[in-house]
């Protein structure tokens, strides 16, 4: 079974911070990590792997350092993991992103099943996903908890607010997968070995079918005018009384003084 994986690196979201002079985001001595939601991805194709033979192949858009990720992945057990970089792709949205990215599967031949994150806890857009099984002309199935393979039949539970839904189809596939699904496994010492002699290729523009008008910024209708963070709401107060009626009673008082009741 050929799997793929889709991963992206993203800033540690505890370090995030935003210029208020310029509304961005400062990303300078910003760490990054690997999409937690993708770990899932990554582990569910491990254990894919190992109950149905075959191989794991990692790949993610972005800026040279996003070879750090990809070799985490390798260092979790994928087989092989490839780069899509190049500063045409810059600026890309959701749509441009889904576009490159199916390119770049197409380049790499057959494959059983697609694997993301439900979304990028950067972005929290859910889209790319969707958006790579629309380009490549495959079903896909969102918020996945569980998968079982049968031959060319798929069965998956998927989650939504009131339980799961349990769906039949059939491969070749891409599905988004919720953190319920699995705990990601750590990295071994064989594996983190076997990363760092790991060179991970680089496919640029160059090497891909791609329609120049649909990548990066020029293939991005999505335009973020700005970025702000949000006025800190002030602190509640807590009404503390000898009985419930004498709070009921403070309570009341506090919102005939602001002219509320």
């Amino acid at each position: 079974m050929e799997i793929v994986v889709c991963v992206k690196q993203v800033p540690d979201t505890t370090e995030v911070k935003i210029d208020p002079q310029t509304n961005t985001l400062i990303r300078q001595g910003v760490p990054s990590i690997v999409n937690p939601f993708d770990k899932n991805a990554v582990e569910a194709a491990l254990q894919l792997r190992e109950k149905h033979g075959g191989r794991v192949t990692v790949i993610s858009m972005g800026p040279p350092q996003a070879k750090d990720a990809l070799k985490e992945c390798i260092a979790m057990g994928a087989d092989q993991a490839i780069l899509v970089s190049d500063r045409a792709f810059g600026g890309a949205d959701t749509l441009a992103t889904s576009y490159t990215l199916a390119a770049a599967i197409k380049k790499l031949g057959h494959f059983d099943l697609i694997l993301c994150g439900k979304q990028a806890i950067d972005g929290d857009t859910a889209q790319v996903g969707p958006e790579i099984a629309e380009n490549l002309g495959i079903a896909q199935v969102t918020y996945v908890a569980k998968i079982e393979i049968d031959g060319t039949k798929v069965r998956i539970e998927r989650e939504h607010e009131e339980g799961y839904e349990v769906i039949e189809t059939q491969l070749p596939l891409l599905v988004s997968v919720v953190k319920s699904i699995n705990e990601p496994r750590f990295p071994t010492v064989k594996g983190t070995m076997k990363a760092n002699r790991t060179e991970i290729p680089v496919w640029t523009v160059n090497d891909l079918d791609v329609d120049q008008n649909r990548i990066g910024l020029k293939g991005s209708p999505t335009q973020v005018r700005k970025i702000f963070t949000p006025k800190q709401r002030t602190q509640g107060e807590i009404i503390q009384a000898e009985t419930a009626r004498e709070a009921v009673a403070a309570l009341l008082q506090k919102f005939s003084d602001a002219k509320i009741i």
